[in-house]
């Protein structure tokens, strides 16, 4: 069962930083209209198109955001098998004796004198 549940966090903490960034590398809404006006990037081809890259990047974005919620909910399935005690975390703890401080009187004498 350990094994599992390693592999489940290894599983999720890759998806989560690819999907940090994924989500680090895509554009915008609002930079669409900033090219609109004259701004954007030059009309070169690029490796998946004019609007292939984002269907690229939000389809893989939506493919980690699941394996991320998959593993996490079986973690939480293979995590709720632990054995839980139904009293207290200090019940193995053996009791101490505390031992009242000897009193010891002041070298001045100063405790003898009575107050007003």
């Amino acid at each position: 069962m350990s094994f599992l549940n390693t592999l489940l966090l290894v599983l999720q903490i890759l998806s989560a930083i690819a999907m940090i960034g994924l989500i680090l590398v895509q554009h915008g809404k609002g930079a669409d209209a900033g090219a609109a006006f004259g701004s954007g990037g030059s009309g070169s081809a690029s490796l998946f198109g004019a609007s292939g890259s984002a269907n690229f990047l939000s389809r893989t974005t939506a493919v980690l955001a699941t394996v991320f919620l998959v593993s996490t909910l079986l973690m939480a399935a293979t995590g709720g098998n632990r054995k839980v005690s139904s009293g207290s975390v200090l019940e193995g703890v053996a009791p101490t004796q505390v031992q009242d401080a000897p009193v010891v009187p002041s070298p001045t004498g100063a405790d003898q004198i009575p107050a007003k």
